[in-house]
């Protein structure tokens, strides 16, 4: 097995985000993910949390041997924690002292929740702090039908109509195995927040940036939309199988299970070859991709009955020099301890953990794994006590006195892990 990459290689390059300052203020998934994203290209997080801490740091177990809930983990390194009570004004005012040093707010409360607290950002923050970008991740959004109602990944699946085609006929409806809608709307809230800060570049003004799971989950029905805008059918759930394409499915082997991507002519040829099968290229009923789809069930037949006489393994690899997608289909330890994984640094150790890697690389400012994920109020000692700030704003046991001059210390220490 290749040797397991660490994320320390890289820290004398220079990250694309370094000096940025980042305040998360929301919880769970989406916004953490957004705020975690950034943090892994150089920004410098302080995540707020409540005084009872992200309910996802009792998501568990499993743990690790601090204690760290795994959830929690994967979605919080390279930030630092403060709890505050920001239903509370001293909470408030301390979160304001902060923005004043800030360049992006991150926050997922339900819409309102920080009108309420008069932090609106139309309302207050907007004037305050002309150059913040603000990116309010929520479930649907603030107004329509559903405005202002809560959402979760597997309800924004549910609406959005995503676990209608995910399953067979015979399962009925399921939930996609991993929180997709949550994901794709924490990579939207930064995409969001990298656009409000070239705009500000040109502007000198920060802007809102909005993202929401029901936009997100829409946005993932491809190509389900698409057919159902053309057609007027409604789609249907067909397994591992492709409504537009064939074969491009899951077959079982004769010692475990691949998935093959034929799209093309040439690619169907050349799987043709690979397995022995000239006389499937000269079938007349596969002649061509709208062939093939029409007579998807004798072509699914005809490729179960050769690929039951061969392993997986080697077939896809086979399949692959020849520039035919096809792959074995793992679990997850078998997809995290692949040797391609170790070597697109996907799967790293940093301070003596392993994480996933950064998905988005970068030739000159490489984003990296920095950092543990914090305690719930780990740094408090670093925010300082801030002028005119009452005490009890910062949540700690055994709180010491602070001063006003550890604000500077809280973003610096951030930047430099």
């Amino acid at each position: 097995m290749a040797e397991r990459p660490s994320a320390a290689a890289p820290h004398a390059a220079p990250r694309a985000l370094e000096g940025l300052r980042v305040l998360d203020v929301s919880r769970v998934l989406a916004g953490p993910l957004c705020a975690q994203m950034l943090a892994d290209h150089g920004a410098s997080v302080v995540k707020v949390e409540p005084p009872d801490g992200d309910e996802s740091r009792r998501f568990g177990p499993p743990l690790d041997e601090r204690g760290m809930v795994a959830y929690f983990g994967a979605l919080n390194r390279g930030k630092r924690s403060i709890a505050v009570d920001l239903s509370r004004p001293a909470g408030r005012t301390l979160l304001e002292r902060l923005l004043v040093d800030a360049d992006v707010l991150v926050e997922n409360f339900l819409p309102g929740t920080m009108e309420k607290w008069g932090l609106g950002y139309e309302q207050t923050l907007a004037a305050r702090y002309p150059r913040l970008i603000y990116c309010g991740v929520s479930g649907f959004g603030a107004d329509g039908p559903l405005g202002g109602l809560p959402g979760y990944d597997a309800v924004a699946q549910a609406i959005c109509g995503l676990m209608s085609t995910n399953g067979t006929p015979e399962s009925g409806p399921l939930r996609l195995g991993v929180p997709v809608v949550d994901y794709l709307t924490g990579y939207n809230a930064m995409v969001g927040v990298l656009l409000a800060l070239a705009a500000r570049a040109a502007s000198g003004r920060g802007q809102r940036v909005e993202a929401t799971l029901f936009d997100s989950g829409l946005a993932l029905q491809m190509p389900h939309a698409s057919n159902w805008y053309y057609s007027g059918r409604v789609p249907q759930r067909m397994g591992s199988s492709h409504p537009n394409i064939a074969p491009y499915d899951r077959y079982t082997a004769a010692d475990g299970e691949l998935f093959l991507g034929v799209v093309n002519d040439g690619q169907f040829r050349r799987f043709c070859e690979c397995v022995k099968r000239a006389d499937l290229g000269a079938d007349p009923r596969f002649a061509s991709p709208s062939l093939r789809l029409e007579h998807r069930d004798a072509l699914r037949a005809e490729i179960e009955r050769t690929l039951a006489g061969l392993s997986a393994a080697p077939l896809c690899e086979a399949l692959m020099r020849r520039g035919v997608p096809a792959g074995p289909v793992n679990d997850v330890a078998q997809a995290l301890t692949q040797p391609h994984a170790l070597h697109r640094a996907m799967a790293v150790e940093a301070d003596g953990h392993r994480h996933l890697g950064v998905p988005v690389k970068l030739g000159g400012t490489p984003g990296r794994v920095a950092g543990l994920p914090p305690r719930l109020s780990e740094h408090a000692a670093a925010a300082g006590r801030l002028s005119r700030c009452r005490r009890g704003a910062v949540q700690r046991p055994g709180l010491i006195p602070f001063i006003r001059s550890r604000k500077r210390l809280l973003w610096s220490s951030v930047k430099n892990r």
